[in-house]
């Protein structure tokens, strides 16, 4: 089934509307699943609906936050985000950490207390869109194994990039430290297909490809994606205060109960640096220059970050979105949810 954007984020936003966010936070929160699904990041998009109207539903997410942001000093601040939807609070602390970039050349923000907040490449590409450097990371709740370990302690812990170039265009990167998010797990779940061996692992620590099996994702790259994913706790974790590792509050445990998740907001204004222009300048010669390099052999070519959903957005919006069936008949549908997610495993089928 293939949807126009504005078809689709109407069907998200009365779901969560319906669900208990005002509407103003509900078309927020879909215009951010409408950014993952158009650029072919599903795992972050509509296949998120269910759960977070289940939450919504039952009381683990705060309908009428009351959001302050807190300044700590003139280049940072903590967004206090009252259990809020996630997406909102992300939005908005990023809104506070450009305008404290413009006025101080960097700005470092903090976000406490929230629910997940989707996809960070819309977080990034604000910056961006503003003639930022923007950087964002966040935790999430274990679901990754250690290098050598066999056990999971720490989440997936993604974090995202993203620079302006010229002509509005900007190079975005964004990428969980685990080889593949869990939400490319639930994809794959919802199609019924297999994933690669290298994804992650069962309930005996052994590689599979069957999606309905998985009890832990791996680290990208073993070591370097583990020190990554220490980072990234230290930042969106300890230093605001926050539970850590093995000690992140399920996404499933209790839907009624509320979430403690941190993230961190690091954007840079490079008119304090080289120079706006310079710095545009700078970031389009270097695409092009990605773009001129000889592909290997079977390649079609070499794409600069984020290019490649560049492209599966100008598609969407020519040839709609795809969406899943099934996903399709839940929107339409009368129900708020299912019952998929309460008390359930977070590794359940």
């Amino acid at each position: 089934m293939k949807l126009t954007k504005t078809a689709l984020h109407q069907l998200m936003s009365q779901k969560l509307h319906r669900a208990g966010l005002s509407q103003e936070h509900a078309d927020i929160v879909a215009d951010i699943l409408v950014h993952a699904d158009a650029r072919g990041i599903h795992s972050h998009g509509a296949v998120r609906v269910e759960y977070y109207s289940e939450r919504i539903s039952k009381g683990g997410t705060n309908c009428t936050p009351h959001f302050r942001f807190e300044a700590t000093g003139p280049c940072s601040g903590i967004f206090h985000a009252d259990n809020g939807a996630g997406h909102v609070a992300a939005k908005l602390a990023m809104e506070e950490a450009i305008q404290l970039a413009k006025e101080n050349g960097v700005a470092v923000v903090g976000i406490r207390q929230m629910g997940h907040s989707g996809a960070l490449s819309y977080f990034v590409e604000m910056a961006a869109n503003a003639g930022m450097i923007g950087l964002s990371v966040c935790q999430s709740d274990p679901m990754a194994v250690p290098f050598n370990g066999a056990e999971v302690y720490y989440g997936t812990n993604p974090l995202a990039f993203a620079a302006p170039g010229e002509a509005g265009k900007n190079i975005i990167f964004d990428m969980a430290t685990t080889v593949q998010a869990w939400g490319k797990v639930l994809d794959a779940r919802s199609r019924n297909a297999a994933i690669p061996d290298n994804w992650a692992v069962d309930s005996t620590g052994n590689p599979t490809t069957d999606p309905h099996a998985v009890h832990g994702l791996l680290p990208i790259a073993g070591p370097k994606g583990y020190g990554l994913m220490m980072m990234i706790d230290v930042l969106s974790g300890i230093l605001l205060g926050l539970p850590f590792g093995k000690h992140v509050s399920s996404m499933y445990h209790d839907l009624s109960e509320g979430r403690n998740l941190g993230q961190l907001h690091i954007v840079i204004n490079p008119d304090f640096f080289a120079g706006g222009e310079a710095v545009r300048r700078g970031i389009t010669q270097m695409m092009q220059e990605l773009n001129q390099i000889k592909p290997a052999a079977g390649a079609e070519r070499v794409f600069y970050p984020g290019e490649n959903t560049e492209i599966a957005q100008r598609e969407s919006e020519e040839n709609g979105i795809e969406v899943v069936d099934e996903i399709y008949q839940y929107l339409i549908s009368d129900q708020l949810y299912i019952n998929s997610y309460d008390h359930k495993d977070p590794f359940a089928s």
